[in-house]
């Protein structure tokens, strides 16, 4: 990962910097960490999740490493301390979207900083299946051949033809749809 730090008042809170890619079905960790330079007398982290066009929802909020969650999600979400890393287990394509930590220091003062993680959900390829049409095949030099392949599910997929182990490319035999 790579990772970036937004620092708020002597308090830096490290997430990934990129979208993080999950596999539907799965656990997926969103890893942050936090450190301050002051003394705390309460520290409180606070998850909150959000699709596009719609109001953030809460997820989970500690404070001093006690968890209160929202029940209504009590068990998909947990908070992994010492930092404020969230697991979500399992992970749906529903799951999709924004996740906003934040965290707020207070010793003589309140310190805070927030960052937004942005999550992806990718969906495994099923096992192909490829369909002949005509399904008797044809004769030596009469008449052409179309196979189909298609696939029940499944997030960026990609096909490619090959033949012999060598990738098929368009031609005057071959053309592609």
């Amino acid at each position: 990962f790579i990772f970036y730090a937004g620092i708020c008042s002597a308090l830096k809170l490290t997430v990934p910097s990129h979208t993080i890619h999950g596999i539907e079905g799965q656990p997926l960790h969103l890893t942050v960490d936090y450190n301050f330079n002051a003394t705390a007398s309460e520290i409180q982290i606070i998850w909150l999740f959000e699709k596009s066009q719609s109001n953030p929802k809460y997820l989970l909020g500690s404070v001093n490493q006690r968890v209160v969650p929202d029940l209504e999600y009590q068990h998909k979400f947990t908070l992994i301390p010492p930092n404020a890393s969230l697991r979500i287990n399992p992970l749906r394509i529903s799951d999709e979207g924004n996740y906003i930590v934040k965290v707020n220091v207070r010793g003589n003062g309140t310190i805070a900083a927030s960052q937004k993680i942005q999550v992806a959900v990718d969906v495994p390829v099923t096992k192909p299946t490829v369909h002949t049409e005509p399904s008797s095949g044809v004769v030596e030099y009469v008449g052409n051949i179309t196979l189909k392949c298609t696939v029940d599910r499944g997030t960026r997929v990609a096909y490619q033809w090959m033949k012999n182990g060598k990738r098929l490319y368009a031609g005057p035999n071959y053309t592609f749809s």
